[in-house]
């Protein structure tokens, strides 16, 4: 596996980023089910679903245990689950909180959605019965599992999360949609008094997607004639925040609910962080605090309804520790681009919090002036509404790296 870092930029940090330069990773292939090294993955029953590759190896592995995982929030103050050595690779797995956080047992409600009795994970049913005692007062519904602790990190520095592999632990997954989710919420930023609801009965609001291998792609069974290609990712990778009051997600002292994403990263919905990207993050504690979580097995730029295709996953990561350089928020790359982010509460603030990164970025790292950096960026550079429905909302200006001939 690739190992080396791309050269970054010395100086301190402009309004909304610092960039970082190329960095070639190898593409991995994704797995379609649980590893044989997680047994955390197998189903109640002891029969993982069907594998189609084999998993990447790693240093180290944290299964999704109820002490390993928190509901709804980034913990920072919570006693790490792991203690790794910056460079050092894991093996993490999580789980949807569909099935593992309503009121009815697991198996009743997931097998009444038509799930095998053998599909159920053994985690979930575990999670479900530590609910009691969790707090439920603050944050949002996602379950995620950490933290991890990368030796030597400090505020200040840079978390350089290498996304290896992510796998698919389960063949089913659940997208929810209804009459006033999504865009269509009566508290969505867009909504007027007097704007339709959709005609979608209450009753058909949750679909269960079940997922499989067909012709050697994994693929999502939307129906007979309707296959969508997997592209697993995690929707939430974070470290943990420096919560302020009054911030988006904020509304207890030192508690960062799970839904809104900001500068540490957490719930981005970015579905082109998959296998073979690298994220950055800004460090706000020592040890940087990794967590990860809010598994999807496919999502379109936007998230419109609410929700992706909710799916139990497995991800295999490389921590490292960057003192060599600063960063106000999260930034990717991958072979193709350079990927720089805009969070606001507001789309079209998003959008121009976007803009203002990669002009800075052209202009510190590819020495363009700004009048010339903005001038690529609207030739060139394309800029993308990663998700609207999760308070703050995410657009990434993509930065094709094959105009720069050197």
């Amino acid at each position: 596996m690739c190992n080396h870092h791309p050269v970054i930029s010395r100086k301190a940090p402009t309004h909304c980023t610092r960039v970082l330069a190329s960095l070639a990773l190898a593409t991995l292939a994704v797995a379609c089910a649980a590893p044989t090294d997680d047994p955390a993955s197998t189903a109640a029953t002891g029969s993982p679903p069907a594998s189609a590759a084999q998993p990447v190896a790693a240093d180290h592995f944290v299964p999704s245990t109820p002490e390993n995982v928190t509901w709804g929030w980034f913990p920072i103050d919570k006693e790490p689950v792991l203690r790794i050595q910056s460079g050092e690779t894991v093996r993490v797995n999580t789980l949807t909180s569909a099935g593992a956080t309503q009121d009815e047992n697991p198996v009743d409600f997931l097998t009444g959605l038509g799930i095998p009795r053998e599909e159920v994970h053994q985690d979930v049913l575990d999670f479900w019965a530590s609910r009691d005692g969790r707090p439920r007062d603050v944050g949002g519904g996602h379950l995620i599992t950490g933290p991890i602790h990368v030796e030597g990190a400090e505020p200040g520095d840079v978390l350089e999360i290498e996304i290896l592999s992510v796998e698919t632990r389960a063949n089913w997954g659940i997208n929810s949609t209804g009459a006033r989710s999504g865009v269509f919420s009566t508290s969505y930023p867009g909504f007027r008094e007097g704007d339709p609801a959709l005609d979608i009965p209450p009753e058909s609001g949750r679909h269960v997607i079940h997922t499989g291998v067909v012709d050697g792609v994994e693929v999502a069974l939307l129906a007979d004639d309707i296959h969508v290609p997997l592209e697993p990712f995690m929707g939430v990778l974070a470290v943990a925040p420096d919560p302020v009051m009054g911030q988006p997600g904020v509304t207890a002292p030192g508690v960062q609910g799970s839904t809104p994403p900001g500068a540490f990263g957490g719930n981005l919905d970015v579905k082109h962080l998959k296998t073979g990207t690298t994220l950055y993050l800004p460090v706000f504690h020592p040890g940087g605090l990794f967590y990860v979580g809010d598994p999807h097995g496919a999502q379109g730029d936007g998230e419109v309804s609410g929700t992706a295709i909710e799916q139990s996953l497995t991800g295999t990561f490389r921590l490292s520790v960057r003192k060599d350089r600063s960063i106000e928020a999260p930034m990717a790359e991958n072979d193709e681009h350079y990927i720089l982010m805009g969070i606001d509460i507001d789309l079209d603030r998003a959008t121009r919090h976007a803009v203002r990164a990669v002009v800075d970025f052209l202009v510190e790292e590819k020495g363009l002036t700004p009048a010339k950096a903005l001038s690529l960026a609207s030739i060139a550079v394309d800029f993308r509404i990663n998700e609207v429905v999760d308070i703050t909302q995410v657009v990434s200006g993509f930065i094709p790296k094959s105009v720069f001939l050197r």
